[in-house]
């Protein structure tokens, strides 16, 4: 067993490693350029995306798709991930996630064009879209978007389900044991009584279908990400006399051939790059095909209307979530102590007396949780493309029993392995990315000037 989950990390290393890496921050600049510089277009972004009323045909509003999204984007990710880059990395990779994020809502924008273009209306009169419908009916490659669809399904019940569910429980645990003082005996039940709860708030949400999914992101998605970032920015005022230093630091580390502190575990500009520019892409996924398959179900009048609202998501995840936590984890200090990952944020956050312990719990089990709500809808979608509409319900339902076998089982596998297919959804992606560009620009040149005039 232990052979095996080593090969599986090394698979996952393997996948998430510099060729994958190249390809989707090439793919970003190289859609940045062809689209001129499309991010220009944010502020107009923003204020589409908080529109809420009916604008063309689909079952949810903009609103209601980018916050959905959100929440399948914004989880541990944004949090753990960002702590894991500055590790590894030092404190440069912050700047290279943020210019991943950065890049990457061209990426956002155009995979999200094609999914609205080329999405279908289902018999049951839904929308369905992704790279799966882009690749059969744009490509007439219906294998690839099998493919697709298949490694979307994996990795929706690994990283977008159970290890979601088992981090959530990992960290009421632990709060419960410091804050109740529990016994062994009594810290057992806190998974069960935690897995049962979160796996009837699932149920309550997911049965209802989109719809009811996009409701609850509406609420949730914006509590989640405000009282974060507050919470966030409150913790830098507090520290704002070293903030010019650390930020000098972060742009000067970004391209030192050194590590910044001796004996430190980066090697430089080519460590920062690496983990920076990988744990941004993993964070706001775009490229990975996923959250066009939400944007398919938006009420839009044209493809770049949604495709404008959907690329406000990676700024939000990347430029300013990540950014946010990768400034406090570096203004800590703890990341020239050999912490890592979970460890290191939450040290990090514990610097703040009252303050960070509790904006990282809340911030931690809303992000999770909704990331569990996103994902499901990812995954039906895909399981729809390759069983039709009949496994709809029974995948719900499997999705619910997964929440509460994620909560009480130790997962080390499932991690890997979900990476591995996480990554791998990319590729079919970034192929009909890349060969359809010309329709994404000519689409672009069709509606963009209605848009922002």
């Amino acid at each position: 067993m232990a052979a095996l989950e080593l090969f599986l990390k090394q698979v996952a290393d393997f996948v998430w490693g510099w060729p994958l890496v190249i390809v989707l921050f090439g793919t970003h600049v190289y859609l940045t350029i062809r689209l001129g510089f499309i991010q220009r277009y944010m502020g107009k972004a923003i204020r589409l995306s908080l529109k809420r009323t009916s604008e063309g045909e689909g079952d949810i509003s903009h609103f209601g798709a980018l916050t959905t999204a959100l929440a399948a984007t914004i989880g541990t990710g944004n949090i753990v991930g960002v702590s894991t880059a500055v590790a590894a990395g030092g404190p440069g990779a912050i700047l290279w996630m943020w210019l991943t994020g950065v890049f990457g809502i061209a990426t956002k924008y155009s995979e999200a064009l094609l999914s609205v273009k080329y999405r279908v209306t289902s018999k049951n009169g839904q929308m369905a879209g992704g790279p799966m419908y882009v690749l059969e009916r744009a490509m007439n490659m219906k294998w690839l978007g099998v493919l697709f669809a298949f490694f979307t399904a994996i990795a929706a019940f690994g990283i977008g389900n159970m290890v979601q569910a088992n981090s959530i429980v990992a960290l009421v645990k632990d709060t419960a044991i410091d804050l109740f003082k529990l016994t062994p005996e009594a810290a057992s039940l806190v998974p069960w009584i935690t897995g049962a709860l979160m796996t009837l708030f699932t149920a309550v949400v997911i049965l209802g279908g989109i719809k009811s999914i996009a409701r609850a992101c509406e609420i949730l998605v914006p509590f989640m990400a405000i009282f974060y970032v507050l919470g966030c920015l409150v913790i830098l005022v507090i520290n704002y006399h070293a903030l010019p230093h650390i930020l000098v630091l972060i742009v000067t580390d970004a391209f030192s051939p050194q590590a910044a502190i001796g004996g430190f575990m980066g090697a430089g500009v080519k460590e920062a790059m690496r983990y920076g520019i990988a744990r941004g892409l993993f964070s706001n996924e775009s490229g990975l095909g996923s959250a066009p398959i939400v944007a398919a179900a938006a009420q839009t009048s044209n493809p770049v209307r949604q495709a404008l609202v959907s690329s406000t998501g990676t700024f939000w995840d990347t430029v300013v979530v990540c950014l946010l936590t990768g400034l406090v984890v570096v203004i800590a200090g703890d990341w020239q102590l050999g912490l890592n990952g979970a460890a290191l944020t939450k040290s990090a956050f514990q610097h703040i007396p009252y303050l960070g312990p509790i904006v990282l719990t809340i911030g931690l089990l809303t992000f999770v949780f909704s990331t569990i709500l996103g994902w499901s809808y990812y995954g039906e979608k895909a399981a729809e493309y390759l069983f039709g509409e009949r496994a709809i319900k029974p995948y719900r339902y499997l999705w619910i029993v997964a929440v509460m076998v994620g909560s009480v089982v130790s997962l080390p596998m499932v991690w890997s392995f979900a990476d591995i297919a996480n990554g791998l959804m990319a590729l079919p992606n970034l192929i009909s990315l890349i060969v359809l560009t010309p329709i994404i620009v000519a689409e672009t040149k069709k509606y963009l000037k209605e848009e922002v005039t």
